[in-house]
């Protein structure tokens, strides 16, 4: 608990954080708390009842957090089954919380003595909040939340930490049994998901949950719902709705698959990597569903398998034909597809001085020589830095109007030029 997370350490946010999720708690609430690795170092056995279940003192147990230390190991296992053991004992049935900052260390399994505890009819419900835990090490802990009939959270900062323990608390071993569950995946493999419920014909979310790339579940009374389910890892794949219809007694389950494939696009300007904007829309509904920049590099795009119009366009040039679309391009599931184009283009070089060499102020306009159009403009001051002036252009002909400014302000004159591919233009004008 002493790393760092933006610049403060672990236990001083989960001391903060855990105060205000108990502070939210209705009086007269019964919270027990137990510490583990907080009194000696390297002891398995390091676990101690800080209060029992007849506490109803909130400041008890944000005292008694804020005075802890982290010194030892981990022993989640040995914790979870002193915990569950003393309701058993007790006779009573509560929700458990763990909240830890590392993976078992003490030879532990803590999702078989979970799941053990459920099969000797312990009465509980156990959530477990990770927090700032690598990813990899979180499988055994999801397993455990899982067989305990409650939620793993994946917290990777204090925001993370607070939504965690704030939905946690809020769903106690006194709320109804899960009755409609989600699984989501993508090509074969589970993904992590946001799952909203709304009742039919109103726009309040009523309950909501996650899979963590695993079922998730939430308790639905009888009725009409419709279901918005989300894929939180990076995809431009959308999310998917369904209605469902409740009924007492009867569990519903949705497998929801999120199946795409990918676009790597990639743009040229005379067969070099160049910096173009990409968008693919959906051939059938004609919406975006995905836009990159490319940078002058390959991009990659993922998104529903199906046939897309793709269009491109370059950045820098200037012209007529800096746009390009192509229709009916086919993606298919799992599956990587290269789209790519090449922008033609090149340099025309303007610029404007006096007889002995002196430069001019002048505006350069290009307008294009068979519709008139103008295509690009700017000034070429008095500096060599831009006289003469440089312009990235579409290959073809240009009408190009020079008015001079400044002391030699007056004169105008409109030059014909040509822009041939990866070819330099100069034209040098003398006032």
């Amino acid at each position: 608990m002493w790393g760092q997370l933006d610049g403060r350490s672990k236990k001083e946010i989960a001391s903060d954080v855990l105060a205000s999720s108990v502070s939210a708690l209705p009086e007269g609430q019964h919270i027990g708390l137990m510490a583990y690795g907080h009194r000696r170092k390297g002891d398995c056995d390091d676990i101690e009842f800080l209060l029992d279940l007849e506490n109803v003192s909130k400041s008890e147990i944000t005292s008694a957090v804020s005075k802890m230390n982290a010194l030892g190991k981990t022993p989640l296992a040995r914790s979870a089954s002193m915990a569950l053991n003393s309701l058993e004992e007790a006779n009573t049935k509560a929700t458990v919380i763990l909240i830890t900052d590392g993976i078992e260390s003490c030879d532990g399994d803590i999702c078989d003595v979970v799941a053990k505890a459920k099969l000797d009819g312990i009465d509980f419900k156990l959530h477990i909040v990770g927090f700032g835990l690598e990813e990899g090490e979180t499988a055994q802990l999801e397993c455990a939340a899982n067989a305990g009939g409650g939620k793993y959270y994946d917290a990777a900062d204090a925001n993370g930490l607070q939504e965690g323990l704030s939905e946690a608390t809020a769903i106690t071993i006194d709320e109804p049994a899960n009755n409609f569950s989600v699984y989501a995946s993508k090509n074969g493999e589970p993904v992590d998901a946001w799952i909203h419920v709304t009742p039919m014909g109103s726009k309040k979310v009523m309950d909501g949950s996650r899979t963590y790339r695993d079922t998730g579940w939430v308790h639905l009374p009888s009725g009409s719902y419709n279901v918005r389910v989300t894929p939180l890892e990076g995809t431009d794949i959308p999310g998917t709705g369904f209605p469902i219809h409740m009924k007492e007694n009867e569990p519903q389950h949705r497998d929801v698959s999120f199946d795409g494939g990918s676009a790597e696009v990639s743009s040229t300007n005379n067969g070099e990597g160049w910096d173009s904007m990409v968008k693919l829309y959906d051939m059938s509904t004609g919406d975006q569903v995905a836009s990159t920049r490319t940078y002058g590099r390959s991009k990659t795009m993922e998104v529903p398998a199906g046939y897309y119009k793709v269009t491109f366009q370059a950045l820098v040039i200037k012209g007529p034909d800096t746009y390009f679309e192509m229709d009916s391009v086919m993606i298919e599931p799992n599956m990587t597809i290269p789209i790519s184009h090449n922008f033609d283009s090149g340099t025309a070089l303007i610029g404007v001085r006096t007889a002995n060499g002196e430069l001019i102020d002048a505006t350069v306009n290009f307008h294009d020589a068979t519709t008139g159009e103008r295509i690009d403009g700017a000034r070429t001051y008095t500096s060599p830095n831009n006289n003469p002036r440089s312009f990235l252009l579409d290959p073809g002909t240009y009408q190009v109007k020079i008015v001079t400014l400044g002391e030699h302000q007056g004169h105008s004159k409109t030059i014909e030029v040509t822009v041939v591919t990866g070819e330099t233009t100069t034209r040098t004008l003398t006032f």
